[in-house]
């Protein structure tokens, strides 16, 4: 239980791909300037994320070392299509605003990383655990950049929620002000890197307040044991 405990706590948080390593950076900042996008592109990650952990655990006794990183990509590459073709097929509308992000699931180092580092020397259960913690991390990352771009940038959030949840979606769009002339800036590539940075930041700063906690918390522990 503690190793599921540790691997979440990674996977959320302690090594998370988008905010620790800073990996598949190119989706996260060119698809984030709406929520909608950002769980749709989550979504397909984290489902490329667990298919390919637990498919590369499983296997792992049996490809050798000098192939692995082809092999890797080539079962990446395999459910990227699964979920290129269910998203042509069921959620048209949204393939065409991903466009070619959807296919460039392929090449996001986190997934790649997480097969080699992770998954080809664990079992598949913890694989599992691995590939969805660490999906649900870098979805957390994508919708909190969405967020935070949407609102400044249209003065909405949740819009064009049916493309994903159909006509129970058009019933989540929220308008803060009417009339919102919007921030440019917020919905370009620059917009993205200054949210980026702020939640990076963010997350630098609540770590630097508990380790501060710890070292102050750990010797008054000690001191009261010995006191005892």
């Amino acid at each position: 239980m503690q190793d599921y405990l540790k691997i979440t706590r990674n996977g959320l948080w302690n090594n998370n791909q988008a905010l620790v390593a800073l990996l598949g950076l190119c989706p996260l900042l060119a698809v984030t300037n709406n929520v909608v996008n950002a769980i749709s592109l989550g979504l397909a990650t984290t489902f490329v994320l667990v298919a390919s952990n637990v498919t590369v655990s499983l296997f792992r006794n049996h490809i050798r070392k000098e192939v692995r990183i082809p092999i890797f990509v080539l079962l990446i590459a395999s459910f990227v299509t699964i979920v290129d073709l269910i998203m042509q097929s069921f959620f048209y509308d949204m393939y065409l605003i991903l466009g070619i992000f959807v296919p460039l699931i392929v090449t996001n180092c986190a997934i790649l990383g997480r097969a080699e580092a992770f998954a080809s020397k664990n079992s598949w259960d913890r694989s599992v655990v691995d590939g969805l913690m660490m999906g649900i991390g870098f979805t957390a990352v994508l919708v909190l950049l969405g967020a935070m771009r949407e609102i400044l940038g249209n003065g909405t959030l949740f819009d064009q929620a049916d493309l994903l949840f159909g006509e129970f979606g058009a019933t989540l769009t929220m308008t803060f002000v009417d009339d919102y002339q919007g921030s440019l800036i917020a919905l370009l590539p620059p917009g993205a890197f200054i949210g980026l940075g702020l939640i990076v930041a963010l997350k630098n700063l609540v770590d630097s307040k508990q380790k501060t906690t710890q070292v102050v918390v750990a010797p008054q522990a000690i001191a009261e044991v010995q006191a005892q």
